[in-house]
C-alpha cells in the first residue's frame, strides 16, 4: 500500500470522526451556548482530554512504536507480545494510582490548574469539580487505548485505531440528543455529557482490544516490573509527551488565562473544533502513518528511502493545508454562522468565535507540519531535542497570551498559540536539515512556492464570490439556504485552487499518480515535469 493510500485510510476514518464532532459541537452550541455550564463542562473535559491527545497522538506512539517495531523485527510477534504485556502491566498500575490521586485532589487541581479564574464556592466551580471527577478515568481508558493503537499501527492495521474516536462522538451526541429531547436544563445536559465521555472511553478500549485480537495478538496482565524495555519506553515517553502535546499544552495555558472572562473558554473551544477538522484529518493521519514507516526504513538502513518518505509527507501536508488555511481565514464568519448560530448561540458570539477561527487558520500549516516533522526525531529515538524546542515555544505562548489577553481577549490567546506553533515548526525543520535528516529538494521548494501563490489566488476569488453569497448566509436565511451557499463557496475555492495549482506547476497528475501507486519503500524517480 502506498504512503498516500495509508494517509487516506487514516484520514478518511478521522474525517468521519471530525464530521461527527461538528454535529456534536453544533448540538452543544444550541444546548449550552457560551454560558456557565458550557464553560464548566469544557474546563472539566479539557484536563482528561489533554492527556488523551498527549498519549494517543503524542508520547505513546512516539515512544512505543519504534520499540515495538524493533521487537517484531528482532524476535517476531512473540517478542513483541512479551514487550507489550510488560508495558501493559506497568502502565495499568501507574494509571490506576494517578487516577486515584487526581480524583482525591480534584478541587485543588480545578482551583490551580484547570480553571483558576473560577471563584471557589460558586456553582460553576462546584460543577466543574464534580464533572472532572466523573470524566478523569477517561484518561486511564484512553492511555491503554493508545497502547493498543500503537500495536495496530505497527502491525499496519491503521483503520481500527483511526475509527475508534468516532465512539466518543456517538456517545456525546446520544447524551445531547437525550437532553434536547427531554428538555433538560444546561446542568443536567452537562451531567449526561460527562457520563457519556466515560462510557466512550470504555467502549473505545474494548473496540481496540478486539482489533488487536483480530490482528493475531493478545495481551494478558503481567505483574508490573521495570524491565530494560519498559525503562527505555519511559525515558522516551516523557519528552515525547511534552513535544507531541504542544498544541494541547498551549490550549491548557490559554484556558487558564481565559477562565477569568465569562464565555471565553467555550468561544475558544468552538473555534478549535473547526480548525481541528483539517488538523486532525491531515496532521494526525501523517503523524500516525509516518512514524512506523520511518522507523521501518531506518531500522533497515534505508536512509534515502527515509528521506523520501519525510519529503513526500511534508509535500502532501502543504498541498492540502495551505488552501484550508486560506479558506478558513476568508470564510470564518460564514462557517461559524452556519455551524453554530442556532438556539442559545447569538450573532455576537458568532463575531467573537469567527475572529478566533481566522487567527487559528493562519497557524494551521505550522501545526500540521509539526506532526510531519516530529517523527523525524522520534523514529531515531530522539525525543529530547523536540522537547527542548517545545519548552521554548510554550514559553513564547505564555508570554504572548498574558500580554495580549488584556487588550484583545480571546484573540490574544489564539495569536499566542499560532506564534508558538510556527516557532516550534521552524526549530524542528531547521534542526532536521542541519543534521542531514531532512533534504530540501529544489523541485519541492518551488512547488511549495507555487502552492502558496495558488492559495492566495483562491482566497481572493472566494472573497470576491462571498459578496454574492452574502444574502443567502444572513441570520434570517434558512439553514439549508445557508449551508448551500457555504458549500458553493467551498466548491469555488476547490476549483480555483486546484486549477491554478496544476496550471502553474504546484502539482501535476504525474506526481499524484506516482505517490498514490508507489509503495513507501520505492525510491522516487526524477520528476521531469517539474
Amino acid at each position: 500500500m502506498s504512503l498516500v493510500k495509508k494517509f487516506m485510510t487514516v484520514g478518511g476514518a478521522t474525517l468521519g470522526s471530525r464530521f461527527m464532532g461538528f454535529a456534536r459541537e453544533t448540538m452543544m452550541a444550541a444546548a449550552l451556548g457560551t454560558g456557565p455550564m458550557a464553560d464548566a463542562f469544557y474546563a472539566a473535559f479539557r484536563f482528561p482530554n489533554l492527556f488523551r491527545r498527549l498519549f494517543a497522538e503524542g508520547a505513546f506512539n512516539a515512544a512505543f512504536v519504534p520499540l515495538f517495531a524493533k521487537e517484531i523485527e528482532g524476535g517476531g510477534k512473540e517478542a513483541a507480545k512479551r514487550f507489550s504485556e510488560e508495558v501493559f502491566g506497568v502502565l495499568f498500575t501507574v494509571l490506576l494510582l494517578i487516577t486515584i490521586v487526581m480524583e482525591l485532589a480534584m478541587p485543588l487541581i480545578v482551583r490551580t490548574i484547570i480553571a483558576p479564574g473560577f471563584e471557589p464556592g460558586t456553582e460553576k466551580y462546584e460543577v466543574t469539580v464534580k464533572l472532572a471527577i466523573v470524566m478523569f478515568p477517561y484518561l486511564m481508558c484512553m492511555s491503554l487505548t493508545a497502547m493498543l493503537s500503537g500495536m495496530l499501527n505497527s502491525l499496519h492495521h491503521y483503520f481500527a485505531a483511526a475509527i475508534a474516536p468516532v465512539f466518543l462522538n456517538v456517545m456525546m451526541i446520544g447524551a445531547l440528543g437525550y437532553g434536547l429531547w427531554t428538555g433538560a436544563d444546561p446542568l443536567a445536559t452537562a451531567w449526561y455529557l460527562s457520563w457519556g465521555v466515560l462510557g466512550a472511553g470504555l467502549l473505545q478500549m474494548a473496540v481496540l482490544y478486539l482489533g488487536v485480537l483480530h490482528a493475531g495478538m493478545s495481551i494478558t496482565f503481567r505483574r508490573p516490573r521495570m524491565t530494560p524495555n519498559v525503562k527505555r519506553l519511559l525515558v522516551l515517553a516523557l519528552p515525547a509527551a511534552v513535544t507531541g502535546g504542544i498544541t494541547q499544552i498551549n490550549q491548557l495555558i490559554g484556558q487558564m488565562i481565559a477562565s477569568t472572562k465569562d464565555g471565553a473558554i467555550a468561544a475558544l473551544q468552538y473555534a478549535d473544533r473547526i480548525y481541528q477538522l483539517p488538523l486532525g484529518v491531515v496532521g494526525v493521519a501523517v503523524g500516525v502513518v509516518l512514524l512506523p514507516e520511518l522507523s521501518r526504513a531506518l531500522r533497515a538502513g534505508h536512509l534515502k528511502e527515509a528521506s523520501n518518505i519525510q519529503n513526500r509527507s511534508l509535500e502532501f501536508v502543504l498541498f492540502l493545508t495551505l488552501p484550508a488555511a486560506a479558506g478558513i481565514w476568508v470564510l470564518s464568519d460564514e462557517i461559524i454562522r452556519v455551524v453554530y448560530e442556532h438556539g442559545a448561540f447569538n450573532p455576537s458570539m458568532t463575531a467573537t468565535v469567527a475572529s478566533i477561527l481566522a487567527i487559528y487558520g493562519l497557524g494551521l500549516p505550522g501545526f500540521v507540519m509539526i506532526k510531519g516533522l516530529n517523527p523525524g526525531f522520534f523514529a531515531r529515538e530522539d525525543t529530547k531535542t523536540p522537547m527542548r524546542f517545545t519548552m521554548i515555544a510554550v514559553g513564547v505562548n505564555c508570554a504572548l497570551a498574558v500580554s495580549l489577553f488584556p487588550f484583545i481577549a480571546e484573540r490574544g490567546i489564539a495569536t499566542a498559540e499560532v506564534a508558538s506553533g510556527w516557532i516550534s515548526t521552524l526549530l524542528l525543520g531547521i534542526t532536521l536539515w542541519r543534521r542531514g535528516h531532512l533534504e530540501i529538494e529544489p523541485a519541492m521548494a518551488w512547488r511549495v512556492v507555487r502552492l502558496i501563490i495558488s492559495a492566495l489566488i483562491m482566497a481572493a476569488a472566494v472573497e470576491y464570490a462571498s459578496r454574492y453569497a452574502a444574502p443567502y448566509i444572513r441570520a434570517e436565511s434558512g439553514l439549508f439556504e445557508q449551508v448551500g451557499a457555504v458549500l458553493a463557496l467551498i466548491g469555488v475555492a476547490m476549483v480555483v485552487y486546484f486549477a491554478v495549482a496544476f496550471a502553474i506547476g504546484g502539482a501535476s497528475l504525474g506526481m499524484l499518480r506516482r505517490n498514490i501507486k508507489r509503495s513507501a519503500a520505492t525510491p522516487p524517480p526524477t520528476d521531469s515535469e517539474d
